[in-house]
C-alpha cells in the first residue's frame, strides 16, 4: 500500500508546540504510527521489500543504531530540545528506522518524504521543492531547528541542495544533519560542490562498514571548512560507535563555526566607482603594469572588516551597477561594498547588511543666477516694507496738508501753503535735502513734522547700508530646497544608471507628487553628466548626497568657496542604506557586528568628512594654480576671480540702478523742460 504511487509527496508532522501536553499527544500518535507500519510490514508479502528500487541496495545498520548516533549528535551541539525536522527520500525501510529511533526523542517533530522512481525528473523536483517550502514554513515558526535528511543518492542530495538555496530554506541557525552512507570520495565531491553543504551550518553522519568484533556499524561525521589554514578542507570531527559512543576530535566542534577567521584566503567582492563611498585610482608601477589602488568609506570600512576576519580582498571586474548586484544573487560574490538604498523589490533578489548608513536620496540644482543689477536699488527693503513707507509717506502728507489748513482757518486768514509746498517738505526730508520749514508754523505741524524726520532717519540710515551691501554683495533668488519645489519648477530631472528601479518604485507610489517626478526622469549614463547637465540646462539630477557633494566640492567649485551647484535640504527618499548579500548568508553575523562596532566608533562619519576637506583643499589649490598660470601668461582676470581678493571694487555693472535712475530722471526733467518751451511759446503767440 505504501507503494502504490512511485512518486508522491507525503507529509506527517506534529503540532510545534511549547506545551508539554501537546508534545506528549504528538508523540502517542508517532508510536501508534510506527507500530501500525511495522504490523504492516510484517504481514506483507516479502516481494513488496524487494521492488526494484533506483538506488537503494541495503538498509541502515540495527534499530538503535542510527537513532543513538543522531541522539548522541544532537545532546553534544545541545539540540535535544530543538525541533526535528526529517526528510528522506521515500525509501520504506529508513523511514521505519529513523522514524522508530528517533520517535522517543521529547521534541516537537515534523516528516516529510519524497518517494523515488518517477520517470519525470521535474515530476520529482517539483515534490521536493514542495517539501522545501513545508519545511520552510515550519522552521520560521520554530526558533530553534535541527534539520535531519536520510538518503544515499548523491542525486538527491544535490537537488535538496539547490532546492534548499532556492527556497531560502537554511539559515545559520538552522543546523543540517545528513545521514548517508556514500563513499568517501564521493562524500568529499558533495561538500565541495555545495553552497549548502561547503559554507552552511551542514554536516553529514556517514555509515562506515560494521567491524567484525562490534554488533553495529559506526558512523563518521564530516563538516566542510571552506576557510582553514590549509585551505578548504572535509574534516572528520567525531565519530560514533555503540560501545565507544561519541567521540569529538581534539579542537574541532560539532557545526563548527567557519567565518570567524578567514586565514588570508581571498573574498570575492564587487563594486564600481561611486565617491566619497568607493574611490578606484590607478598606479603605474616602475616595471610599466598598472595596479588598481581603491578608497573611500566603504573601502575603508571593509579593509577594517578584513583585517579584523583575516581575509584578503578581491575586487571582482563589473561593468554595470546591475552585475555588480547580479553577481551578489548568484553567490560569486560575498558582499557589493558600496551602500544601496534598501528597496521592497531589492529584497527579493538578496539580502542586505546591518544598515550603518542613512542613504537618502537627493536633488541637485544650478545655484540660481544674480537678479540684475539695475534692481539694486529695490533689494534693500522688502516689498512689505516698501509698501509701508509708501504708505506712511501719503498718510503724513494727507495729514500735514490738513492740519495746515485747519490752522490757517482757525485764525481766519487764507491758506498761502499750497498742497504743492507741502509735498515738497514732506519728500525733501525723506531724501535728506535741506527744504524750508515755512509750513511747519504752529504746533501741531511742527510735531507731526519732528516725527517725520525721525522717521526719515531711521529708514534712510537702514536703506543706505543695505544699499552697500547690495552693491557689493551677490544677491540671490530664493532656492529650490523641497521636493514639492523641484516638481513645480523644473521639467527634467535625471538619475544616473542604477536609478531604473528607483523610477519604477515612484511610479507604484499613491503620491501624486512621486509620480509627477517619476513622470519628469529619464537616466543619464554617469551621475557627472547629470550634473553638468543640471548646470547648463535648467535641469535637476538625483543621486546619493554625499556622492554629489564630493563632485561638487572638487569640480564644481568657486574660488570663495562656494559652489555652482548645491544639493536641496529635502529628500527625495529618505531612507536606510547597506550592503547587498546573498539570501542568508551564513558569515552575516560576523560582518553585522564588526559593522556595528566601526560604526559605533564614529570612524564612518571621520572618513566621509576628511575625504570632504581633502576634495574642497584640492579644488582651492587648483583654482589657485589656474589663476597663477593666468597671471603668467598675462591673461589677467576680475578681482572676483582671484582666489586672495579681499577688496572688491564697485564696477559699472553694480552701478547700473543708481545710473539708470539718473538717466530715467533727467530724461524726464527734459521732457518736462521741452513741455515748459512748447507752451511759453504757444501762449506768446496766442
Amino acid at each position: 500500500m505504501l507503494h502504490q504511487s512511485t512518486a508522491f509527496h507525503r507529509v506527517t508532522r506534529s503540532n510545534i508546540s511549547s506545551s508539554f501536553e501537546r508534545l506528549v499527544v504528538a508523540k502517542l500518535k508517532i508510536m501508534v504510527m510506527v507500530m501500525m507500519l511495522v504490523i504492516i510490514t510484517m504481514a506483507s508479502s516479502p516481494a513488496m521489500f524487494v521492488a526494484p528500487m533506483p538506488y537503494v541496495s541495503r538498509v541502515y545498520g540495527s534499530m538503535t543504531s542510527i537513532g543513538e548516533a543522531v541522539t548522541a549528535v544532537l545532546r553534544e551541539s545541545g539540540q535535544l530540545d530543538c525541533s526535528l525536522f526529517l526528510l528522506v527520500d521515500g525509501t520504506t525501510m529508513q523511514y521505519i528506522n529513523v522514524y522508530a529511533d528517533l520517535s522517543s526523542l521529547l521534541s516537537p517533530m515534523a516528516i516529510f518524504e519524497v518517494l523515488p522512481g518517477s520517470a519525470d525528473n521535474s515530476s520529482d523536483e517539483s515534490e521536493l521543492a514542495d517539501a522545501v517550502a513545508e519545511v520552510r514554513q515550519l522552521r520560521k515558526l520554530s526558533s530553534c531547528v535541527t534539520l535531519l535528511v536520510l538518503s544515499d543518492d548523491p542525486a538527491f542530495l544535490a537537488s535538496f541542495a539547490e532546492s534548499s538555496l532556492r527556497g531560502r530554506l537554511l539559515v545559520w541557525a538552522t543546523r543540517l544533519l545528513v545521514v548517508t552512507r556514500l563513499p568517501l570520495h564521493e562524500l568529499r565531491r558533495l561538500l565541495s560542490s555545495s553552497w549548502t553543504f561547503s559554507m552552511m551550518n551542514a554536516m553529514i553522519l556517514n555509515q562506515e562498514e560494521q567491524p567484525q568484533q562490534e554488533m553495529s556499524y559506526r558512523y563518521s561525521i564530516y563538516s566542510h571548512l571552506p576557510y582553514t589554514p590549509e585551505g578548504p578542507q572535509v574534516l572528520r570531527v567525531a565519530s560514533w560507535s555503540l560501545s565507544r559512543g561519541l567521540i569529538v576530535t581534539k579542537k574541532t566542534n560539532l557545526f563548527p563555526e567557519k567565518f570567524t577567521n578567514f586565514y588570508g584566503s581571498r573574498v570575492n567582492v564587487t563594486a564600481l566607482p561611486y565617491t566619497p563611498h568607493w574611490v578606484e585610482d590607478v598606479a603605474v608601477n616602475a616595471d610599466g603594469t598598472s595596479t588598481k589602488i581603491y578608497g573611500g568609506t566603504d573601502y575603508f570600512l571593509l579593509s577594517t572588516i578584513a583585517e579584523a576576519l583575516n581575509f584578503s580582498i578581491h575586487v571582482l571586474e563589473t561593468s554595470s551597477w546591475d552585475e555588480v548586484a547580479t553577481r551578489v544573487e548568484e553567490r560569486v560574490s560575498f558582499m557589493a561594498t558600496v551602500f544601496h538604498n534598501v528597496l521592497p523589490q531589492r529584497l527579493e533578489r538578496y539580502d542586505y547588511s546591518y544598515t550603518y548608513e542613512y542613504g537618502s536620496l537627493d536633488f541637485c540644482v544650478a545655484m540660481p543666477g544674480l537678479r540684475p543689477q539695475w534692481q539694486s536699488l529695490y533689494y534693500p527693503l522688502s516689498d512689505l516694507v516698501w509698501a509701508s513707507v509708501l504708505l506712511v509717506l501719503v498718510l503724513v502728507l494727507a495729514s500735514l496738508y490738513v492740519v495746515i489748513r485747519l490752522d490757517w482757518e482757525n485764525k481766519g486768514k487764507s491758506p498761502t501753503t499750497g498742497f504743492g509746498r507741502v509735498a515738497e517738505t514732506v519728500f525733501g526730508i525723506l531724501m535728506w535735502q535741506s527744504v524750508v520749514l515755512s509750513a511747519a508754523r504752529d504746533h501741531g505741524s511742527r510735531v507731526l513734522v519732528m516725527a517725520w524726520m525721525i522717521f526719515a532717519f531711521i529708514v534712510g540710515t537702514a536703506y543706505r547700508g543695505n544699499l552697500t551691501a547690495a552693491l557689493t554683495l551677490p544677491k540671490y533668488p530664493p532656492r529650490v530646497e523641497t521636493l514639492l519645489q523641484l516638481v513645480n519648477t523644473f521639467d527634467s530631472v535625471t538619475m544616473p544608471p542604477f536609478g531604473t528601479e528607483f523610477i519604477k518604485f515612484f511610479k507604484q507610489s499613491d503620491s501624486g507628487v512621486y509620480k509627477a517626478l517619476a513622470e519628469r526622469m529619464h537616466i543619464v549614463p554617469s551621475v557627472m553628466e547629470g550634473l553638468q547637465q543640471a548646470l547648463e540646462n535648467r535641469e535637476a539630477h538625483v543621486a546619493g548626497r554625499r556622492y554629489m557633494e564630493q563632485k561638487i566640492a572638487k569640480y564644481f567649485s568657486l574660488p570663495d568657496g562656494g559652489g555652482k551647484l548645491y544639493v536641496g535640504r529635502e529628500s527625495l527618499l529618505p531612507g536606510i542604506s547597506a550592503w547587498p548579500i546573498p539570501h542568508d548568508a551564513p558569515y552575516r553575523r560576523q560582518l553585522d557586528r564588526l559593522m556595528m562596532a566601526v560604526i559605533e566608533a564614529g570612524l564612518y562619519e571621520k572618513w566621509s568628512e576628511d575625504m570632504l576637506i581633502q576634495a574642497r583643499r584640492e579644488s582651492r589649490e587648483r583654482l589657485k594654480e589656474q589663476a597663477m598660470e593666468r597671471q603668467q601668461n598675462g591673461e589677467g582676470g576680475d578681482a572676483e576671480d582671484e582666489p586672495n581678493a579681499k577688496i572688491k571694487a564697485l564696477t559699472i555693472v553694480h552701478m547700473q540702478g543708481p545710473l539708470m535712475l539718473l538717466a530715467f530722471g533727467l530724461l524726464l526733467a527734459s521732457l518736462g523742460f521741452a513741455a515748459e518751451l512748447v507752451t511759453v511759446a504757444l501762449v506768446s503767440r496766442m
